[in-house]
């Protein structure tokens, strides 16, 4: 079977995005699982930049390091490159569906789609507020890292 992709994507790919990146590749690694992951957002607004410092905060208060990741933008190719690319809310759900060049492998849905009682539902944006709201959109992401690693068949391997 091959490795399944997945791309988590946002708007400033600063916040949500990698907080769902750094999550999913610790479960992965804990669930022994290969997994090619990475995170994007839709605008272009935060290129280069690592995540919020928050965000890191959040990250490390549950023993995951995404301090070296870097934002970056979707770009046409992540359609074809990857297996599935998840967005955060409906927003970027859209965007993604403006951007999709129409001949790639990519099954685009929401993260909270993948978790049952959620579908439909958007990871709440954190960027405007304190930690109490990073903790939040940490338990959305690690819902659907968890949902997912069993939808693709992939948990407990």
């Amino acid at each position: 079977m091959p490795t399944p992709s997945i791309l988590f994507v946002c708007l400033g790919n600063i916040c949500r995005s990698p907080l769902a990146e750094g999550a999913m590749r610790d479960a992965a690694r804990k669930a022994g699982v290969p997994l090619k992951t990475d995170s994007a957002g839709t605008g272009s607004w935060h290129i280069g930049d690592p995540p919020d410092r928050r965000a890191q905060a959040e990250a490390a208060r549950h023993g995951v390091d995404i301090s070296n990741l870097r934002g970056r933008q979707v770009t046409e190719q992540d359609f074809r490159d990857f297996d599935h690319i998840i967005a955060m809310d409906r927003q970027n759900l859209n965007n993604l569906r403006k951007l999709d060049p129409g001949d790639g492998k990519a099954k685009l849905s929401l993260m909270l789609d993948h978790v049952p009682g959620k579908s439909g539902q958007s990871v709440v944006d954190p960027y405007d507020g304190g930690a109490s709201a990073f903790e939040s959109t940490w338990r959305d992401v690690s819902a659907g890292v968890q949902a997912l690693l069993v939808k693709l068949g992939c948990s407990g391997r």
